[in-house]
C-alpha cells in the first residue's frame, strides 16, 4: 500500500510549465532520491509534498488524506540554510523540540538555564555547572549535543551563533534542527551541496544511520548520481527532455519521471561502485543526456510501483 501517492500532478508557474503529469507511488520508509537537469522541478515536487504549494491539476495524498498544507509530520532541509541568527548552534537545534513540548514561558526559562550554567562551566568548570539545577530543558539539550557530536561539530561549538560558523558549518546545524524533529517525512533539497568531500562522506553516513533507526520516509535531491545510487533504496530521474506526438517543443512541456529505479540498499562505501550501480548510473546517464530525447513509452520505469497516467496524445509507444 502507498504512503504517498503523487497522481496525474502538474504544476505551473504563469504560462511556465514545471511538471507535467507527475505519478509516483511511495511506500512508508522508502528513501527515495531525486536526479534531473536544473529546473527540471526537483524543488518544486518537494514543496509540493510538504504542502507548501498546491498543483494546478492533479492530487498528492499522504496516508490517503490529500495534502492542504505544512504539517509536523514533514520536515524539509533546503538548499540554503535556514537558521536563526539571533540563537546559538545549541538554541537552533532545540528550536523545534523545545517549542513542541513547552510553552513560551517554559523554554524562556529553560534557555536561560542552560546559559547559566553553562556560563558557570566555561569560567568556573563542569564540576561547578553541574551544581546548578538542569532545568526543563535538559533532556532536549542531551538529545541536541548528541546531534551536534553526529554531525561534526564539537560542544565547544554550541554556543556559537550562525555568523561564526562556515556555511558548511550552518549547513550541518540545519539538518541537525530539522532531523531531530524526527518527521515522519523528511525532505532534503540538496543539503550537502556545500559540505567538502569528506564532511559529505560523513553526512551521508549520518542519513543513512537516521533513515534505518527511524525509518523515515525520505525524498533527497542531489545532483551526485553516485550520491543517488549510494544513499537511495530508490532513485527517480525528472527530465523537460523528451519526445510526444502532441507538436509540443521538446524541453517546454514540463518534466517527467523519465526513470524509476529500484535500489539495493549498499552497506559500505566500497560498494558505491558495485557493477549493479554502475549499470544503473550508465542508464540514468544515458537517460538524461538531453540529445538523447525519448517517447513516454521508452521511458525506464522499473521499479514495482511505478505506474502512468497519460494523455493519448503524447502517447507513442515506441521510439
Amino acid at each position: 500500500m502507498s504512503f504517498i501517492e503523487l497522481t496525474d500532478v502538474h504544476q505551473a508557474y504563469g504560462h511556465k510549465r514545471v511538471l507535467n503529469d507527475i505519478d509516483l507511488r511511495i511506500r512508508e520508509g522508502e528513501f527515495t532520491t531525486i536526479v534531473g537537469p536544473t529546473g527540471c522541478g526537483k524543488s518544486t515536487m518537494l514543496r509540493l509534498i510538504l504542502g507548501s504549494e498546491q498543483p494546478v491539476r492533479g492530487s498528492v495524498t499522504i496516508e490517503g488524506t490529500p495534502v492542504t498544507g505544512i504539517h509536523r509530520d514533514r520536515g524539509i532541509v533546503f538548499q540554503q540554510y535556514g537558521l536563526f541568527p539571533n540563537l546559538t548552534v545549541l538554541e537552533n537545534i532545540m528550536f523545534g523540540p523545545v517549542h513542541e513540548r513547552h510553552s513560551f514561558v517554559g523554554g524562556i526559562i529553560g534557555r536561560a538555564i542552560i546559559k547559566l550554567r553553562r556560563g558557570a562551566e566555561c569560567w568556573l568548570g563542569k564540576r561547578v555547572g553541574n551544581l546548578l539545577p538542569k532545568g526543563p530543558l535538559y533532556a532536549i539539550e542531551e538529545q541536541a549535543l548528541e546531534y551536534l557530536n553526529r554531525i561534526g561539530l564539537s560542544e565547544a561549538d554550541a554556543g556559537k551563533y550562525p555568523f561564526e560558523l562556515s556555511g558548511g558549518m550552518r549547513q550541518r546545524v540545519a539538518i541537525a534542527s530539522a532531523a531531530i524533529m524526527k518527521p515522519k517525512v523528511f525532505l532534503m533539497d540538496e543539503p550537502f551541496g556545500a559540505l567538502d568531500a569528506v564532511t559529505r562522506q560523513k553526512m551521508q553516513q549520518f542519513i543513512l544511520e537516521l533513515h534505518q533507526k527511524y525509518q523515515m520516509t525520505i525524498f533527497f535531491v542531489t545532483h551526485e548520481l553516485r550520491e543517488a545510487l549510494f544513499l537511495g533504496t530508490r532513485v527517480i530521474a525528472l527530465s523537460q527532455y523528451y519526445k510526444t506526438d502532441n507538436g509540443g517543443e521538446p524541453g517546454t512541456q514540463g518534466s517527467k519521471i523519465i526513470s524509476d529505479f529500484p535500489l539495493q540498499r549498499t552497506s559500505t562505501l566500497d560498494e558505491k561502485y558495485s557493477p549493479e550501480l554502475n549499470a544503473i548510473e550508465k542508464q540514468l546517464m544515458e537517460d538524461l543526456d538531453g540529445s538523447k530525447k525519448k517517447y513516454i513509452g521508452d521511458f525506464h520505469l522499473t521499479h514495482p510501483d511505478s505506474f502512468r497516467t497519460v494523455d493519448a496524445a503524447e502517447w507513442r509507444r515506441t521510439s
